[in-house]
């Protein structure tokens, strides 16, 4: 019986995701073996710092991606907006499955939605992308820098005096915890990252018989709007240390990208959107009309915001 090994982050939204993908390997391909490998991540060790402050979207990737590159596992299951655009040389993304929803989502202690929440309320997050949008419209709250797995931060609500908490709602709903949403934040208020509610399935490119097999779990919508996503974080060069966003979604003609820049204050905000037949295509009409309204200003000013960072001169 062949055995397809599979890299896994030992989160428990991880593993989740991880069985979520071997359940439809398996379905495609009756007979197969699929065994766990997991992964324990410099991401999830360093838990007391803000994602920003500690690295780029390799934090939750490279030790899994090294599992691949040493002949321990076939496959990786990755949180898409985890990880980076440039893969370590001889691996691809065998498949991208059906997206889950991309949205961002609030969960209060008090049921209040997002716009009801009191002056000074303590919203808790770790994203600079999220603070910079949810700042812009409501610049009154305190935000919070939240850290750990998902069940963390759910607890970190009833227990750090936060009022709110804000997550991706992908994640709440692959853990069967959508009733604890108050409130999901359309794209309009805060656009998600690119990536997100996106899984990526990586595996070694040489591999022509792991990548024949993936193929049945490749949704072609997902990767038309993986593909501009991603290509929209490449040439912004972006990470989780600077505030920005992107979000594709596939229209007739062919997708529809939008992408944010932010000052880390929320007091700048910059959109632009595209559409058309081809993703790259798109993503650099996106790119160049952002830069056209100062998104390489903003993310410098983002750059240098962050610990360690040489001053601006």
């Amino acid at each position: 019986m062949e055995t397809i090994r599979v890299a896994s982050r030992q989160s428990a939204l991880a593993l989740r995701q991880t069985h979520w993908v071997m359940d439809r390997l398996a379905a495609a391909h009756p007979g197969l073996s699929l065994e766990v490998v997991r992964v324990v991540t410099r991401g999830d060790r360093i838990l007391d710092v803000p994602l920003a402050d500690i690295g780029g979207k390799g934090l939750f990737v490279s030790e899994v991606e090294a599992c691949l590159l040493g002949g321990r596992a076939d496959i990786a299951v990755h949180s898409l907006k985890d990880v980076p655009t440039l893969l370590s040389e001889g691996m691809v993304l065998g498949a991208v499955p059906v997206r889950e929803d991309p949205r961002d989502a609030l969960i209060s202690r008090s049921g209040l939605r997002f716009s009801e929440l009191p002056p000074g309320a303590r919203v808790g997050t770790s994203s600079l992308r999220r603070v910079a949008q949810l700042k812009a419209v409501r610049p009154d709250l305190t935000f919070v820098p939240l850290r750990g797995n998902i069940d963390t931060r759910l607890r970190k609500l009833e227990t750090e005096g936060l009022d709110a908490i804000v997550l991706a709602a992908a994640g709440l709903h692959r853990m069967g915890w959508a009733d604890r949403i108050t409130e999901y934040l359309e794209v309009d208020v805060c656009l998600p990252a690119m990536g997100q509610g996106l899984l990526g399935i990586e595996c070694r490119a040489a591999d022509a018989r792991v990548r024949s097999l993936l193929q049945p779990l490749s949704d072609p919508h997902a990767t038309l709007a993986a593909r501009a996503e991603r290509a929209l974080l490449a040439l912004l060069d972006g990470g989780c240390q600077v505030p920005m966003a992107g979000h594709a979604r596939v229209v007739d003609e062919g997708v529809h990208l939008t992408g944010l820049v932010a000052s880390p204050d929320g007091r700048e905000v910059i959109r632009a959107e595209a559409s058309g037949a081809d993703p790259e295509t798109v993503a650099r009409s996106v790119a160049d009309a952002l830069r056209r309204q100062g998104a390489d200003r903003l993310l410098e000013l983002a750059a240098a915001a962050r610990p360690g960072a040489p001053a601006v001169r």
